[in-house]
């Protein structure tokens, strides 16, 4: 028996270390796809040790219910849009949190020792990071997909759910007994505070917001190694939360904001609030023909990239032209805003699809002092990101946060299906700007048309 519980020990180990370089080679578009396939090898050895643990349960029904898994979560991921890879994962997120919410009560229920603090507390707090992460991970996902709309909660009625989770919890560790009907309630109390979280933060907010769920989900994941004894889970939990407040952090740096600003002042939901003058607001728009010239005659272009590339699914699009743009003797770089998207990192995995050198995508901070100098900045429906509102309208809702200064270039030509605003809801002074041009249409048909176009040139 000692030797098998030394062999799952080691099986822990090695996935845990599966895990760690899994998570190292993702940070490179060169070699996540790789970083993927270790990581999940390290979770296949590490359910595969799990089956030898004495007294794990019922096989086939552990075994039917990670078929059923498996062939769901293959069939959602590979009919799943690019576009829509925020919303997965704010779906698997919040499945991560449901399960360990519903763990904690069945345990709570079955194996809860009232002399045992400590595993009270960890009950406790499964159930309610579980439900919170839950709810607001699906909210989350609501949104990004545009089923639900920004709705301002009374900031008192939102808290009262957390402090009255907070006071339960505390009563069910002090009566001595178990009460499964209020483990329930605990975890509904739970549940409701996750939707009192998220519903009123703005859209433009949703990566902080998906990073910080997604830490939520990683404690979850601790809590419920701690209540199991199992190693593999407390470690992959720790890494997953540790990664995710990181993450969170470093994203509200971003946006020159602070954590609490993002979470607790809802800035979107205010988006008609009173402006600067924008002057002249004549659209002036360029031909296809006029922009290829422009483009070919440049000596330096930076691309922003925004979610209307993605929602065109013109990546290849963009790749095609990026080579005739250099085959004429341009220099091409991608200017990436962190927050670009809807999730961190979501123009880089994009751009990578499409095999565009990662040297050419440049950091915000780092391409901005080249701009002025640089002839020609093409936004491909990127809008919040470049409004320079952000910089110069104390009124405006985005007042503050750090972009991607197009409006530095020589020439600007925005990509855009139309005039609509961006997440944020607001006016870009950007578009009325006399040195941009607006190039309305589809971004992969105007990308394609403009490759086209710069053959004849």
């Amino acid at each position: 028996m000692n030797s098998i519980n030394v062999l799952i020990d080691i099986s822990y180990l090695i996935a845990v270390i599966l895990f760690i370089v899994g998570m190292k080679r993702l940070s490179h578009p060169d070699t996540a796809r790789n970083g993927n396939l270790i990581a999940a090898a390290g979770m296949a050895l590490a359910m595969l040790a799990t089956f030898f643990v004495v007294g794990v349960g019922n096989y086939l029904w552990i075994i039917a219910a990670i078929a059923l898994g498996s062939v769901v979560g293959y069939y959602i991921a590979i009919k799943a849009k690019m576009t829509q890879m925020p919303q997965l994962v704010s779906f698997y997120n919040g499945m991560g949190g449901a399960s360990a919410a519903l763990i904690g009560v069945v345990e709570y229920s079955i194996s809860f020792d009232p002399n045992q603090l400590g595993q009270g507390i960890t009950l406790m707090a499964s159930i309610i990071l579980g439900g919170i992460a839950f709810t607001g991970s699906i909210i989350a996902m609501g949104k990004l997909e545009g089923w639900v709309k920004d709705f301002k909660i009374n900031t008192y009625l939102g808290f009262s759910f957390l402090v009255l989770s907070i006071g339960l919890a505390v009563y069910l560790l002090s009566i001595g007994q178990i009460n499964v009907g209020l483990a329930i309630v605990l975890a509904v109390l739970g549940c409701l505070y996750g939707v009192a979280f998220v519903l009123p933060i703005g859209g433009a907010d949703m990566p902080v917001v998906i990073s910080l769920l997604n830490a939520f989900t990683g404690v979850t994941a601790t809590t419920t190694g701690i209540i199991y004894d199992n190693n593999v889970m407390l470690m992959g939990g720790i890494l997953v939360g540790s990664s995710g407040l990181i993450l969170t952090i470093l994203m509200a740096k971003a946006m020159n904001r602070t954590v609490a600003n993002v979470l607790f002042s809802a800035w979107n939901t205010n988006t008609t609030a009173a402006s600067a003058d924008m002057g002249d607001k004549t659209v002036r728009e360029i031909s296809m023909n006029d922009a290829a010239i422009l483009l070919s005659y440049a000596k330096k272009v930076c691309v922003v990239p925004g979610y209307g590339l993605a929602v065109a699914q013109a990546q290849q699009a963009m790749k095609e032209l990026e080579k005739q743009m250099e085959e004429k003797g341009v220099e091409v770089k991608y200017g990436i805003h962190p927050v670009a998207g809807r999730m961190p990192g979501h123009m880089n995995v994009l751009l990578a699809e499409a095999d565009v050198s990662y040297d050419k995508l440049i950091e915000m901070e780092t391409i901005n002092p080249d701009l002025p100098t640089t002839d020609v900045v093409v936004v491909i429906g990127a809008n919040d990101v470049v409004n320079p509102s952000a910089i110069d309208d104390p009124a405006s809702p985005i007042y503050g946060m750090p972009i991607i200064e197009a409006n530095k270039a020589q020439n600007v030509i925005i990509i855009k299906r139309s005039m609509g605003s961006g997440y944020a809801g607001i006016d870009n002074p950007l578009f009325y700007d006399p040195k941009t041009r607006m190039l309305f249409g589809d971004a992969k048909k105007v990308l394609n048309a403009l490759a086209t176009e710069m053959k004849m040139v």
